[in-house]
C-alpha cells in the first residue's frame, strides 16, 4: 500500500483526496493528517482512516483534538514542529493541501526529505519557487502538480521533453464576473464573488478566481514547475472548463487535457502516478457540452493578471509580495472591509513599492511575508479610514 500524509485533511483537496482513498480500499495507507483549527472534522477523518498522527495547526485546540481521539490509536499532536513531522514521517506521498503561506514551512520539509509531493498549495512555488526546486534536486524530491491545469500540463507532457515544447497555455473560467464591467464589479459581494460558476472550492481560491489572480499565481507556479519564461506561458479564457490546459510543441502539434470539473480527477491522478486510478467523476459528454469557447482575458477589467506576469518577470522577491499582499486584500474584502476591485490596487500599491531583495532562504521568505502583510494591513485602514 501507498504510504500517504494530508497536509491541509479538513479542506477541499483535503476532502476530495480522502473521498478518493476511501473509495480504493487497500491500495492506500494515511500515516499523517492535519488541519488548521478544525479539530472535530481532523479527528473525525482520522478515525475513518485510522491514521497514525493528527495534527492541529492551532495549539489551543490540541485538548480538544486529544478528547475527540481519545481511545483510537491515533496519537495527537499541535504545532508548527508538529506540521513537519507529519511532512517528513514514513509516507510515500504528501499532498501539500494548505492554503496559502501557511503551508510553505510543512511542505519545503516533504520536498528537503526527498519526498514524492503532491502540490496542491500553489503559493508555496510562487513565494519560494527558486528556492523549493532546488531543494528538490538536492534531495531527489519528485513535485507532483495537483492544480487541474498544471496537472493538465503534466499529462499532456507524458513521454515528451520539455525542449520539444514551444509554449504551454493555462485555461481559466474567468470566474462568476467573466462579463461583468468594471463597474458592476467594484459594487460586487463576497458572495457573489464565491458563487465560481464550474468548480467547488474554499472561499479564498473562489475570490483568486474571480480577479483572476488563481491564474497568475498559476502562471508563476507553471513557470517553477516546468522551467518556461513568462513568454512562453499563455492564460486564455475558456468558460466551459472542459479543456483545462494545453500544450503546444515545436512542430505545431497542441495537446489538451479535457474532462469534468472535478478537482478528484487531478488529486486520483497525482495519488496514483505513475498509474491511474478510478473516479466517481462525471465522465464528460462533448456532444452535451456542444461547444468551447476561447477569449483572451481583459486586462483592465482584470488586472491582477498583469500584476502576476510582472512579478514573475521582475523575478526576486516580487512573486511573494504579490501572494502576501493578495491574502491580506482578499481576507478584508471577505470580512466586507474593502471593496473587490480594491484588491488589486492594494497588491499594485505594494509590488510598486516593493524593493527587497531577492530571499535566500525560507526565513527570508517567511519574513517577507509578515512585512507585506503587516504594510497591506496599514494600507487597508487607510483605505477604511
Amino acid at each position: 500500500m501507498k504510504k500517504i500524509a494530508i497536509l491541509g485533511a479538513t479542506g477541499s483537496v483535503g476532502k476530495s483526496t480522502l473521498d478518493l482513498i476511501g473509495r480504493s480500499p487497500g491500495e492506500f495507507e494515511v500515516v499523517a493528517l492535519t488541519a488548521a483549527v478544525n479539530a472535530a472534522a481532523l479527528a473525525d477523518a482520522a478515525r475513518r482512516t485510522n491514521a497514525k498522527l493528527a495534527v492541529i495547526a492551532d495549539q489551543a485546540k490540541l485538548s480538544e483534538l486529544q478528547d475527540a481521539l481519545a481511545g483510537s490509536d491515533c496519537r495527537a499532536a499541535a504545532g508548527a514542529g508538529a506540521l513537519v513531522e507529519a511532512a517528513t514521517g514514513d509516507a510515500d506521498l504528501v499532498m501539500a493541501g494548505i492554503v496559502g503561506c501557511a503551508g510553505l514551512v510543512p511542505t519545503m520539509a516533504a520536498v528537503e526529505a526527498g519526498k514524492t509531493v503532491a502540490l496542491a498549495n500553489k503559493e508555496a512555488l510562487v513565494t519560494a519557487g527558486a528556492l523549493m526546486t532546488s531543494a528538490a534536486e538536492r534531495g531527489g524530491a519528485t513535485l507532483l502538480p495537483v492544480d487541474s491545469e498544471h496537472n493538465a500540463i503534466f499529462q499532456a507532457l507524458a513521454g515528451s521533453r520539455i525542449d520539444q515544447v514551444s509554449r504551454i497555455v493555462l485555461t481559466a473560467s474567468g470566474g462568476p464576473f467573466r462579463t461583468h464591467s468594471l463597474d458592476r464589479m467594484r459594487s460586487a459581494t463576497p458572495a457573489e464573488a464565491v458563487a465560481h460558476p464550474n468548480w467547488r472550492m474554499g472561499a479564498k481560491i473562489s475570490v483568486d478566481s474571480a480577479t483572476l489572480m488563481n491564474k497568475g499565481l498559476e502562471l508563476i507556479e507553471a513557470h517553477f514547475l516546468f522551467g518556461l519564461p513568462s513568454e512562453r506561458i499563455d492564460i486564455l479564457i475558456h468558460p466551459q472548463s472542459v479543456i483545462h490546459s494545453l500544450v503546444e510543441f515545436i512542430d505545431g502539434s497542441v495537446l489538451a487535457q479535457l474532462g469534468s470539473p472535478d478537482m478528484r480527477i487531478p488529486i486520483a491522478y497525482a495519488l496514483a502516478w505513475p498509474e491511474r486510478m478510478p473516479t466517481p467523476a462525471q465522465r464528460l459528454d462533448l456532444a452535451a457540452v456542444a461547444r468551447l469557447d476561447f477569449e483572451v482575458p481583459d486586462l483592465r477589467r482584470f488586472p491582477a493578471l498583469r500584476l502576476a506576469r510582472e512579478a514573475l518577470e521582475r523575478e526576486g522577491s516580487n512573486p511573494a509580495v504579490l501572494n502576501a499582499s493578495n491574502e491580506v486584500a482578499v481576507a478584508s474584502f471577505l470580512e466586507g472591509r474593502i471593496g473587490f476591485t480594491d484588491i488589486s490596487r492594494l497588491v499594485e500599491r505594494q509590488l510598486e513599492a516593493n524593493r527587497r531583495p531577492a530571499p535566500g532562504s525560507l526565513e527570508d521568505v517567511i519574513e517577507i511575508d509578515r512585512e507585506v502583510r503587516r504594510e497591506t494591513a496599514g494600507f487597508i485602514e487607510e483605505l477604511c479610514a
